[in-house]
């Protein structure tokens, strides 16, 4: 089988090979996957390079979500073959090769209607954004949800979600392009912030009262000016940081304003809670078949393709998820 590996520190347009490797040998509690796509994320890049938080040993696979059908089962697997999966596979054997196996409590069971690839753009951004509006920012209807970054993972996951909770969305990105894209994704109001401000139109649209919940995978200046913007007893969502600059706080303006600062984590709350993460997938997978979520994807890719599309990610002028097939 293909798996590419990363032989050495530096850009993944530099330092990923495509190699033949041996096909992984089934042991109990694990299931064999052939993959059928597979997402690329950010962190994918910064693995490459040496900056992301976990450093796996030369050489190693990237990828941290797949879809594909379950070909074998290791002993005490309830799982079944032939069933259609999304899975998760660890370091340093990742999700970037044509064939993965992985523990049967990383794998879950997808809707026979829902495509390889809209699966494999699903997983994390989709509930990572679950997660944070239910959990974290207790999100109602009737609600308004400023959601930045909107044609983005999880920005066009949270403009969903937001929806089908029953929310006012408001959106921000970056273009005319993607600002039409978080209208069509079901956001009532989109603001180009490259030209438009974004406190103004909130506060106008709120008649002054600001957002209830505020979706920041940004930081820096967005975050600061977030705080501008945010309703009386509302809840500012810290979900990353792709705008580079980490913000600081004046307490005092959260306490004035009587808003929260609220941390999503979901990978550790994952890690913690196993049987919520399958909660959270079995109401997802409900949501998909009402026709309520959709996976946004930019483009699928060619599986020799993998280096440049992690270039083209890079560089930061996509949408939604890009993907890879075998």
């Amino acid at each position: 089988m293909r798996s590419w590996k990363v032989t050495k520190l530096g850009d993944p347009i530099d330092v990923l090979d495509l190699q033949e490797t041996k096909r992984p040998s089934v042991e109990a509690g694990k299931v064999l996957i052939e993959v059928e796509a597979s997402s690329l994320n950010f962190f994918d890049i910064l693995l490459c390079q040496g900056k992301y938080q976990e450093k796996p040993p030369i050489p190693f696979t990237p990828g941290a979500e797949v879809s594909g059908i379950i070909r074998e089962v290791g002993k005490d697997c309830h799982l079944k073959v032939g069933q259609r999966i999304i899975a998760t596979p660890a370091l340093p054997d990742g999700g970037l090769s044509e064939w993965v196996c992985v523990p049967e409590d990383s794998v879950y069971v997808i809707s026979d209607s829902m495509s390889a690839s809209e699966a494999a753009a699903m997983f994390i951004t989709y509930q990572t954004t679950y997660y944070a509006l239910h959990h974290r920012g207790n999100l109602q209807k009737g609600e308004v949800l400023l959601v930045h970054a909107g044609a983005g993972g999880v920005g066009s996951a949270a403009i969903q979600i937001g929806k089908a909770i029953g929310a006012k969305i408001i959106a921000t990105a970056g273009g005319l392009e993607k600002v039409q894209i978080c209208k069509e994704l079901g956001a009532d109001i989109a603001i180009d912030y490259k030209s438009e401000d974004f406190v103004k139109i909130v506060k106008e649209e709120t008649n002054g009262r600001g957002a209830d919940v505020i979706y920041d995978p940004v930081g820096a200046d967005v975050f600061d000016r977030s705080r501008k913007c945010i309703a009386f007893d509302g809840r500012l969502l810290v979900i990353g940081f792709a705008g580079g600059r980490i913000p600081e706080v004046p307490v005092n303006h959260a306490l004035i304003k009587n808003y929260s600062i609220v941390g999503v984590h979901w990978g550790l709350f994952g890690r913690l809670f196993p049987e919520k993460v399958k909660k959270i997938h079995d109401d997802l997978m409900k949501l998909y078949d009402e026709g309520a979520i959709r996976p946004l994807i930019y483009r699928e890719y060619d599986y020799k393709e993998v280096p440049n599309a992690l270039e083209v990610l890079a560089d930061r002028k996509t949408y939604g998820k890009l993907i890879v097939k075998p």
